[in-house]
Parts: C-alpha cells; structure tokens; sequence
C-alpha cells in the first residue's frame, strides 16, 4: 500500500535570524516565520491529512499549528527534534568545525549527537508512525538537519541541498508500506523569506 508522508522543516526563528546554533535547545517564531506557517497553510487547506506530528520543539509545535490552521490535534515527539549539538547550543554558527569530514562525529565529544544517530532516530520513528493502519496522508514538522538527514537514508541530499532547505520547505514523500521504503515526491520551497540558514 502506497501512503502520502509530508516531513516539514520549521518557520525561521529568532535564532536562524541572530545566526545562533539551535538544536535541542529553542528559540520562537518571527513574525516572517509565522508568515511562512501561513503560506504552507494554503498548501495543505485541501489536503485530506488524517494525522499530525510536530518534534517537541516550541517552533515546531507552532509551525504546525499555524500550518493546520489550530483545526487538528497533534502528537509531539522528542524522535522529530533537530541534531543536539551539545555544549555548542545557543553559540554563534561560526563555532560549526569548518572540515566537514569531522562533521558527523564532532559534537559527541561536546554532549551533543551524531549525524548517524540523528539519521538512524528520524528513519525509525518516521517509518513507525508511517506504518500505523489508519496513517494513511501524514504531517510531521521538524527541522532542517533532521529533514536532510532522514533525505539521505533514501537518496543522495545534494540536489536538494543545492536548491535550499528554507524554513517551512515541505518534503513530500510517497511511503511503501510493504517494503517499508520512502521515496521523495517533490520539495515545495515557501515563496516568501526563502533562504538557507541552517
């Protein structure tokens, strides 16, 4: 049985705007991000959704309510959030190691994850909820490392990276229950804010 799976990065917040390393930590919507929410709302006003996920981040939590226009009762959870970046959370973006070979395992020595285990915890819980019967046209709002990570599990990201993960990109991906396989459908980029801030 094919589903319909909608993974949604979250709108731009005070942190993506003052260039702040957010992970695990939070920070709220601007008023641009709220506006973003809004636009992906017209996407979705006629798109059957039967369930909803948000990470359980407050910008998330918010982008999703927004996004559904506070008419659907949502879960959160904590297997949507974004990377832990450890004792890095909240510093400037400039901190980020500049050999991206390091990359992946860097943070595990600041309290912080992995790229593998943000990989790893997005597949699982995505493919669980995706698995439920009666999950048949799903939202989930996350965040845009944990979206690109969950990418490469099924394809190589860089095309899609080339274009831009902007807050509130929508990834539209078509789930195999049978063979327990997501395949992306298409990327709708917001029209307004568009940018590549992390």
């Amino acid at each position: 049985m094919k589903k319909t799976f909608y993974l949604m990065r979250h709108g731009q917040t005070l942190f993506n705007v003052r260039r702040k390393i957010q992970g695990a930590c939070d920070s709220p919507l601007t008023k641009l991000g709220i506006q973003q929410a809004k636009e992906a709302s017209e996407y979705f006003k006629d798109i059957p959704l039967d369930h909803a996920y948000s990470s359980t981040s407050e910008r998330a939590c918010d982008t999703l309510e927004l996004a559904t226009n506070y008419q659907m009762p949502y879960k959160r959870l904590k297997g949507l959030k974004e990377m832990n970046y450890g004792v890095f959370e909240g510093e400037s973006e400039d901190l980020h190691p500049q050999d991206k070979k390091v990359y992946g395992t860097f943070y595990l020595d600041y309290g912080g994850e992995s790229r593998a285990q943000v990989r790893e915890r997005m597949v699982k819980i995505c493919t669980e909820m995706m698995e439920i019967e009666d999950h048949q046209t799903v939202l989930a709002v996350s965040h845009a490392g944990a979206c690109y990570q969950f990418l490469g599990h099924w394809q190589d990201p860089a095309d899609e990276l080339k274009k831009g993960f902007p807050n509130c990109c929508i990834f539209k991906y078509e789930f195999d229950s049978v063979e327990k396989v997501f395949s992306l459908l298409e990327v709708i980029r917001p029209t307004i804010g568009v940018e590549t801030v992390k």
